[in-house]
């Protein structure tokens, strides 16, 4: 009797062990899917969507957070430093294109209440949309701020 009890045992046991392992093979961890240059970027150059690829690496790539994984976060952004390809994109190789150049001439619109002014200024930064940029006035040489608008001008808010 004890032979009996001590074989149904082994065989139960042996029976766990075997779904156990098949279940642990089932359950291989994903491979990290990143976005990849398809040719090199160089400094400068804006980031389009057909310059980018899809490519998997390692589950245990040390530091995955730290490279772009959508596609939204890289396409119309500028490259700050050559990205080589095939190799993952650091989310800090990359910078907002800016719209506003340094020295360059823009329009200034300058707003107070109901009241609005158009004029232009030489730029002393360069700035991306959102960004607070100073610039002097071409008229007076007075020194202003303002922030860089979507469409390349600068907003003024109350005068």
């Amino acid at each position: 009797m004890k032979l009996v009890k001590f074989a149904l045992v082994s065989m139960l046991a042996a029976l766990l062990l075997a779904a156990g392992g098949a279940g642990g093979g089932a359950i291989a961890e994903e491979s990290v899917r990143l976005l990849v240059p398809a040719t090199v970027i160089y400094p400068g150059d804006l980031i389009k969507d057909e310059l980018i690829i899809d490519r998997a690496f390692a589950p245990n790539m040390p530091g995955a957070a730290a490279f772009a994984a959508d596609r939204a976060s890289l396409v119309g952004r500028v490259a700050r430093r050559t990205l080589v390809a095939g190799q993952p994109i650091p989310i800090n190789a990359l910078e907002e294109q800016k719209l506003v150049a340094r020295g360059n001439v823009v329009k200034v619109i300058v707003e107070d209440g109901s009241l609005t002014i158009v004029t232009y200024a030489s730029s002393l930064q360069s700035g991306s949309p959102g960004t607070m940029i100073q610039l002097r006035n071409l008229d007076t040489g007075v020194i202003i701020r303002g922030v860089v608008q979507s469409d390349g001008s600068v907003r003024i808010q109350n005068g």
